[in-house]
C-alpha cells in the first residue's frame, strides 16, 4: 500500500453533491491543498462533490489522489484522481478506504458518510483497527458524535476518538502533529 514511499494517507469522506463554489466543495478543497503541502497524500470515493474537491487540491500541489471506486450509480470517477482502485461491493470499497487511511476526516455529508464514520469509529472501538485519528467538520457530526459518546461512556467502551475542528487548516495541523510529530 503506501508503506513502500513511506508516506502518510489520510482518507477523507463526504458528500457526492456539493459542486464548485459551494462552501462545503471549498472546505474541501482547501483541505486537499493543506493536506498536500503537509506531506499528505489523499484517499476518497473517487466521484464528485467533496471527493473530487479534496483530490483537486491535493494534486495541484503535488500529492497522490487514490479513488476507491464501485460501479453503483454509474457516475464518472474525479478527473483529479491519480489512481483508481475499484471494488465489486460497496462493502469492499468501504473495507479499503478504512485501510488506506493512516487518519480520516469526516466532512458533510448523509447517510454514506455517517455509515462510514460509524465503520471507521466501530473498528477502532472493538479492536479491530489500531487507534487513528478521527477529525470532523460540521456541527452535525458534533451533534451525532456527542449523542453517541454518552452511550459509549455508558458501556465502558472508549471514548473520545472523534475530535472535531471548525476549520481545514484546523485538520490539517491536527493531523500533521499526531501523524507525523510535529509539534
Amino acid at each position: 500500500m503506501n508503506s513502500v514511499q513511506n508516506k502518510k494517507t489520510i482518507t477523507i469522506f463526504g458528500s457526492s453533491i456539493p459542486k464548485e463554489g459551494e462552501k462545503e466543495y471549498e472546505v474541501a478543497y482547501k483541505l486537499g491543498i493543506l493536506l498536500a503541502k503537509k506531506g499528505f497524500d489523499v484517499c476518497t470515493g473517487g466521484y464528485h462533490g467533496i471527493m473530487d474537491a479534496v483530490s483537486k487540491g491535493a494534486t495541484e500541489y503535488g500529492a497522490e489522489a487514490i479513488g476507491i471506486t464501485v460501479d453503483l450509480w454509474g457516475a464518472k470517477p474525479s478527473k483529479y484522481l491519480t489512481r483508481q482502485i475499484e471494488c465489486k461491493t460497496l462493502f469492499e470499497r468501504i473495507t479499503k478506504l478504512v485501510e488506506f487511511g493512516n487518519g480520516y476526516v469526516i466532512l458533510q455529508g448523509g447517510t454514506g458518510t455517517l455509515l462510514e464514520l460509524s465503520v471507521v469509529w466501530e473498528f477502532m472501538n472493538k479492536n479491530l483497527s489500531p487507534i487513528k485519528p478521527i477529525a470532523c467538520h460540521s456541527n452535525l457530526w458534533k451533534e451525532i458524535v456527542s449523542l453517541m459518546e454518552k452511550q459509549i461512556e455508558h458501556e465502558g467502551r472508549k471514548n473520545g476518538l472523534v475530535k472535531f475542528f471548525n476549520t481545514p487548516e484546523e485538520i490539517a495541523d491536527y493531523l500533521e502533529r499526531i501523524l507525523l510529530q510535529k509539534i
